[in-house]
């Protein structure tokens, strides 16, 4: 049997589950509706509706109020949540796997038959509103945003995702429902489900509460990217530590760098304890508690960036540490012992993190929205033992140009 397998309803919905047995960890069953759409595919007067959406699909259904959605899967110990981000919006639950029919049918009810009552919406416009507040009272996730901001001026890609106050106190069911209407297109819709249910059963399950959907097939596309121009701000806060992040426009989902820089962003200031910036700055002085490196990418674009926190007495000298462990990468190519490290250690990290059913689930139903296939954890780890150190040399020296590097401090 395959290890994963996919079916596709004529309305263009797909589904993608992978079969576990009870035994092997398959008695709870993750289940995730993610759909192709994000803060990236808002116009300006939009600003924040698609994480404002997510937070209203559990306010009431034709059928459901809001307490009959939160307890449905609740009641049998089960959780449901959702989360948007750039470029997608995802609703998940994890249950028993005996409760595959009642997960699904409460999917199909709330992302296509919410109503938005009006005394939702004004009540889940002062939630987001304190949601924004919280947000502003965090500079370590304020200069995220504000970082982007940086890389994508006047575009999308660069706008926070849940908007502002002025814009959330503007949001309306009339502007909800269109948003749907233009971005929730079946074609851009994936089930993905991992769990201990078999594939036909699962199939006549998914047909019956989503083949009877009107077909919504996308016909926009996404706004381009437009030109970037490195800058470096400081933003003056009353803080007691600085926020620091350094970084570039990076490789897209479909680039073919993507995987050597994907390892080298890892080598560079990945969740290991021993990754190169920890030990040069971190271990080494002892200037910052946070300190790492990012590499996210999207449809036509990525986004790397260094981040760190640091008192502002050694704001300076870490980031003239940050630029001279860059240097390195662009300089000199990795020794072949270094390079056995970094790969070994990456696909460890994805292996370790494949164990969990949560992470599989959201995995497959990315990577079949984004490339239309799933690769095996064998072709993924093939594809980073095929990574040389020339091809690490040259994205260092692409995305490590230090004529192309912004930098945003909080200070």
């Amino acid at each position: 049997m395959a290890e994963y397998q996919i079916h596709q309803l004529k309305n263009g919905i797909r589904l993608v589950h992978q079969n576990l047995s009870k035994a092997n960890n398959g008695q709870v069953a993750h289940l995730g509706l993610i759909i192709d759409s994000g803060s990236r595919d808002e116009f300006p007067h939009q600003n924040g509706l698609a994480h404002f959406i997510e937070h209203l699909i559990f306010k009431g259904t034709e059928k459901r109020k809001a307490y009959h959605i939160l307890s449905r899967l609740e009641d049998i110990g089960g959780e449901l949540n959702a989360y948007t981000s750039k470029e997608e919006t995802v609703i998940q639950a994890a249950f028993l796997s005996q409760h595959y029919a009642r997960a699904l049918e409460l999917f199909a009810d709330i992302v296509f038959h919410s109503v938005f009552p009006e005394k939702e919406l004004k009540k889940e416009k002062e939630v987001v509103i304190d949601e924004i507040n919280s947000y502003k009272d965090s500079p370590s996730e304020q200069i995220f945003d504000d970082f982007d901001c940086l890389l994508f001026p006047e575009h999308p890609l660069g706008k926070n995702i849940l908007g502002t106050k002025k814009l959330v106190k503007t949001f309306n069911r009339k502007l909800v429902k269109e948003f749907i209407e233009q971005n929730y297109n079946t074609d851009k819709m994936i089930i993905s489900s991992v769990g201990a249910i078999e594939f036909p059963k699962l199939v006549r399950l998914f047909e019956k509460y989503f083949a009877d959907k009107s077909e919504n097939i996308s016909s926009s596309t996404r706004e381009a990217v437009n030109s970037y121009v490195p800058i470096d701000q400081i933003k003056k806060r009353r803080l007691f530590q600085a926020h620091c992040m350094i970084g570039n426009r990076a490789y897209s989902l479909k680039d073919e760098k993507r995987t050597a820089f994907s390892l080298l962003n890892n080598y560079l200031g990945g969740p290991g304890l021993n990754s190169r910036l920890n030990l040069a700055i971190r271990e080494k002085y002892g200037f910052t508690y946070n300190l790492e490196s990012n590499f996210t990418p999207f449809t036509d674009v990525g986004n790397f960036s260094v981040y760190m926190g640091t008192d502002k007495n050694y704001l300076d000298r870490s980031i003239e540490l940050v630029n001279k462990e860059l240097q390195i990468l662009r300089d000199k190519k990795l020794g072949p012992l270094q390079l056995k490290k970094a790969k070994q250690q990456f696909a460890g990290q994805i292996a370790i993190s494949e164990e969990s059913n949560a992470v599989k689930m959201h995995n497959n139903g990315r990577s079949l929205l984004s490339y239309g296939r799933i690769s095996t954890l064998e072709e993924v780890h093939l594809k980073i033992h095929k990574v040389s150190a020339e091809a690490i040399l040259e994205v260092a020296n692409e995305i490590f140009d230090p004529n192309q590097m912004s930098m945003l401090v909080f200070k």
